[in-house]
């Protein structure tokens, strides 16, 4: 089962349930957020609780995507209640290519870089087994829902960014339920929009260069994963492809299991809010700047797995200064 949510030709919320090119409504939905909770009060999972209460005829799903109706297939009415966060080196090749960015090599566990010495703990630890705890991965923040953009938007490019680089990733979107336990209501494509520029210069900079937009979407896939999913991802510059790749994912390409990565995020209690949405981006082994390539306002990213239905398409546009040095007033 795959959903959206999108906005009416009068602006109004709605979810849909993707089948064929007509978009189905599903009646009494206008936010999946509240479909889930609805579902958890109930004691069923989400697509029994899309099934209860039907569909109907929608809205030409081609139409929502060209007019730049489609919202993120999850989102809360306060974005400060919309934890945005994620996990590096879960995948095989993933440390070569972050090594490679950082123009380090690794020879011995003596001079192992800290990125190699991580990756080599999720190898051996990073798939304990149902219901055991494994190696801890390298986590970061990216920000609350305000960093978030629809499918089709452009990227808001900071005037102090080194860099506008995409990450095409698999993201796992989650809603906290009464209970204060999390509940997984499926997964996205995501693009965890980076400056890999400013990482580069020290793998201190991470943190900051984390900081940026990004997008997933437009569809939520209900369900589990297949344990292979193999996408591609490009940049179009002026219409023309001008950097195209295959990225894997899925466990069989990790060296984390999506469970543990799952446990080492939810562990902290200040994560466990009843209400709270978590958008959680699992990783990637596959850039376009690890292969010298420098996208810049104007290029445009699509990124597309056939298991996840339309392609996840955005944009880059500068954005203006928001704060001056010495702005900040003494009160």
């Amino acid at each position: 089962m795959r959903l959206i949510q999108f906005e009416t030709a009068e602006g109004l919320r709605q979810v849909g349930l993707i089948e064929g090119e007509q978009v189905q409504r599903v009646r009494n939905a206008t936010s999946t957020r509240v479909l889930a909770l609805d579902a958890i009060a109930a004691g069923r999972n989400l697509r029994d609780e899309v099934l209860a209460r039907g569909t109907e005829p929608g809205p030409a799903y081609r139409e929502l995507l060209e007019t730049g109706r489609v919202l993120p297939p999850l989102d809360h009415p306060d974005p400060a209640h919309c934890l945005v966060s994620g996990t590096g080196l879960t995948h095989l090749g993933s440390a070569s290519t972050r090594d490679r960015m950082h123009q380090q090599k690794a020879q011995d566990d003596a001079t192992l870089t800290d990125t190699m010495r991580m990756f080599k703990w999720g190898v051996e630890g990073g798939k304990p087994g149902a219901g055991k705890v494994g190696a801890q991965p390298e986590w970061f923040y990216k920000g609350d829902g305000g960093i978030v953009v629809r499918p089709g938007a452009d990227f808001p490019l900071p005037a102090f960014a080194e860099d506008a680089g995409e990450e095409p990733e698999l993201v796992g979107l989650y809603v906290i339920g009464a209970d204060g336990r999390p509940y997984r209501l499926g997964y996205a494509l995501g693009n965890e929009f980076s400056d890999h520029v400013l990482e580069r210069r020290s793998y201190l900079y991470l943190a900051h260069s984390k900081l940026r937009f990004c997008a997933y979407g437009p569809e939520l896939r209900v369900g589990e994963l297949p344990a292979h999913l193999a996408g591609k991802c490009r940049i179009r510059r002026a219409g023309e492809v001008i950097w195209e790749k295959e990225f894997l994912s899925g466990e069989d390409n990790m060296c984390h299991s999506l469970e543990n990565l799952e446990y080492h995020h939810f562990k902290y209690a200040q994560f466990l809010r009843p209400g709270d949405v978590h958008v959680h981006y699992f990783g990637t082994a596959t850039l376009s700047f690890a292969d010298g390539i420098q996208a810049r306002p104007g290029d445009r990213f699509e990124i597309e797995m056939p298991e996840f239905g339309a392609p996840l398409v955005n944009g880059i546009a500068l954005d203006p200064e928001h704060l001056a040095p010495g702005a900040v007033r003494s009160l």
